[in-house]
């Protein structure tokens, strides 16, 4: 059993943790559809997205519909790419912004 001393200790150490921000894909396996979007915290949005998609509350209706229709085991989410932590906070907006920009082309994606 863990003592009170070391899980203060872990609750301290995830509450200092730094969120990764970048870009990342939603990809339906069954039929090749990619969504692209941008998060300042990666971990949370996933967590998030499949949240709403299990209870069938997700805001964009395409990848709603997709994961009606062929289920949580077809879906992946993938981090296309995690920005650096030295960047200037007021600079980070338009850099993912343009990150999501850059892959919603190469991947042939749709925008989230």
């Amino acid at each position: 059993m863990h003592s009170n001393a070391a899980r203060k200790e872990a609750i301290r150490e995830f509450k200092e943790r730094k969120p990764f921000r970048g870009t990342f894909a939603v990809r339906c396996m069954a039929t090749g559809q990619v969504w692209v979007g941008s998060s300042m915290n990666l971990d949370a949005t996933k967590n998030r997205f499949w949240f709403c998609l299990r209870n069938g509350s997700h805001p964009d209706d395409t990848l709603q519909n997709e994961w009606n229709v062929h289920g949580e085991r077809t879906f992946h989410y993938e981090i296309l790419e995690k920005l650096t932590d030295d960047l200037l906070p007021l600079g980070v907006a338009d850099l993912l912004k343009e990150k999501r920009i850059y892959w919603i082309a190469q991947l042939d994606a749709k925008p989230l």
